[in-house]
């Protein structure tokens, strides 16, 4: 049986019933991205998909409920639309990653490699390797000398220049 582990809360945050979770960051990160057909855009677009047709027909939605998944996902910034056309027909837009798209590729492996290892009933159907080495591809926590930190290691804070921000904004 594993023992009890949980992250190490500090200072004011070891009470847990003392703070509220007012404007976490998970919290805001699920608004936007927490829905299955939300989660299934952005696998086809680090796949390479860019066209809407190809999005509605790849993850399985009505094309109303595409539609409305990438709007939300261009105004949010995650995606952007680029105009395209082919020959004899009208200017359309494609779908592309913007930075702030990319930079959740590792939230989205970490959702991968999690359901491989524990939703997969045998092997997984896809492998994540490194394009030029072939090596497996893993997400973890890690401090920038490479060192992994587990749960019972990882420190959650206070950040004061939130706090310092917050103030200001009043």
């Amino acid at each position: 049986m594993m023992s009890d582990m949980a992250a190490v809360m500090d200072g004011p945050l070891a009470d847990l019933s003392a703070w509220d979770t007012t404007g976490c960051s998970i919290a805001r990160a699920m608004d936007l991205i927490g829905t299955r057909s939300a989660m299934l855009i952005l696998r086809e677009a680090y796949y390479g998909t860019r066209r809407f047709d190809g999005f509605a027909r790849r993850v399985g939605i009505t094309d109303a409920a595409a539609a409305g998944q990438l709007r939300k996902l261009t105004e949010a910034g995650l995606l952007e639309k680029q105009p395209y056309q082919e020959e004899g027909k009208r200017t359309r837009n494609e779908y592309v990653l913007t930075q702030m798209g990319r930079d959740l590729l590792p939230a989205v492996v970490a959702l991968w490699q999690w359901g491989d290892k524990y939703l997969q009933p045998g092997p997984p159907p896809l492998l994540r390797v490194d394009a030029d080495t072939d090596t497996p591809v893993t997400v973890d926590l890690r401090t920038p000398d490479g060192t992994e930190v587990p749960l019972e290691r990882l420190k959650v804070r206070v950040n004061k220049d939130y706090l310092r921000a917050r103030k200001n904004a009043r």
